[in-house]
């Protein structure tokens, strides 16, 4: 019986291996070709939709004064946050519209929706917590949109109170509601792009996963008018109005570029809802050639529009490494607390997260 049982399973065993064999060669020709055009395009000069991408992302970081990051991981200069004010010195001045760091943010919250914006941005609360003096009591999250709030604040008789309490209604929805990806939306319209070319959203995901449709797309000539594609991270020459994205599933920490990549084209092929959700893209502002170093420029980073360095392999294709030196295990000598987890130097980069595809202006 068991000789028999050992039989069936070698059987199973050997049926299976053609399958996955093919499968296997499926993706690899699959990316191969992918590579193919991706390299093509990477031996060419910027296009002019590329460059105008890149010069309006710069132009929108230098417009709201935000945080710089050097290629070590570094934040050496802090700017302008979406919750600030530039006069927030403690005075009276008035304020120019530009120096305040929410009112910027709604600029690309109004540019992604044409209509009011302030029903598709939330406001987060938790209860009882604007009276309870216990630090250690439980709250449950209490959740509106920023047009709830406006409308119950029109009932307010004096105009002064009105309009500060609207602004701290918009300026609390701001800060609850991520908008890195309304801020890349803002930066492509701003190129000159239509629905046609770009897929506008709130989540990154959403334009992630119609590059890499455009890729596939691509591979029977059907790629359409969309400006990116999906191309492999490590193996692409990055040009500016390219964008570099990064994952945050707290179950693909380990997980290599390729397997989130392949997780991706799965998930398409099947007709799957995504199942990468949690990413962040940053536009390819400017390629320093000479220092091999790449200057992105993302939304919502740190709370800011915010620009950072990063570093280039000797072919200037992307380093998978961008962990920068953090001065070594006695860097960070302040004791901590005994229920603190210390500080560690593996953790001090800014740049160290999990960059694992390029989208490339076609």
């Amino acid at each position: 019986m068991r000789a028999l049982v050992c039989a069936i399973v070698a059987m199973i065993g050997l049926a299976a291996q053609p399958v996955q064999a093919q499968t296997d060669r499926t993706e690899g020709s699959f990316w191969k070709a992918v590579q193919a055009r991706c390299d093509a395009t990477a031996a060419k000069p910027t296009s002019e939709i590329g460059q105008r991408i890149a010069s309006a992302a710069n132009e929108e970081f230098s417009r709201f004064g935000g945080h710089e990051i050097d290629s070590t991981g570094r934040l050496f200069h802090f700017g302008l946050t979406e919750a600030e004010h530039e006069e927030d010195d403690g005075g009276d001045r008035p304020a120019r519209m530009d120096h305040l760091g929410w009112w910027q943010v709604m600029r690309y919250w109004r540019a992604l929706y044409d209509s009011d914006p302030t029903d598709k941005i939330e406001v987060r609360g938790y209860r009882d917590a604007s009276s309870s003096t216990q630090e250690a009591q439980s709250a449950d999250v209490l959740r509106t949109s920023a047009a709830d709030l406006l409308r119950a604040v029109d009932g307010v008789a004096d105009p002064a109170i009105r309009e500060v309490l609207r602004e701290a209604a918009l300026r609390g929805a701001i800060l609850d509601t991520p908008w890195s990806a309304a801020f890349i939306s803002y930066v492509i319209r701003q190129a000159g792009a239509g629905a046609n070319a770009f897929k506008f959203a709130n989540a990154h995901r959403i334009y992630i996963y119609d590059a890499f449709a455009t890729s596939k797309a691509e591979l029977a000539n059907e790629g359409g008018d969309r400006i990116y594609r999906a191309c492999p991270l490590a193996t692409t020459k990055p040009r500016a109005g390219d964008m570099v994205c990064q994952q945050r599933e707290p179950s693909l920490v380990d997980a290599s570029e390729d397997s989130v990549m392949e997780r991706i084209r799965s998930d398409l092929a099947g007709n799957s809802p995504p199942s990468i959700r949690r990413t962040h893209c940053e536009v390819v502002a400017f390629i320093d050639a000479p220092a091999r170093k790449l200057y992105s420029i993302g939304g919502n980073v740190n709370q800011a529009v915010t620009a950072r360095k990063l570093n280039l392999r000797r072919n200037m294709k992307f380093s998978a490494s961008q962990k920068g030196y953090c001065g070594g295990p006695g860097h960070w000598t302040l004791p901590q607390p005994p229920a603190e987890t210390p500080h560690g130097p593996e953790k001090c980069s800014l740049n160290d997260r999990k960059w694992f595809v390029l989208l490339q202006v076609r």
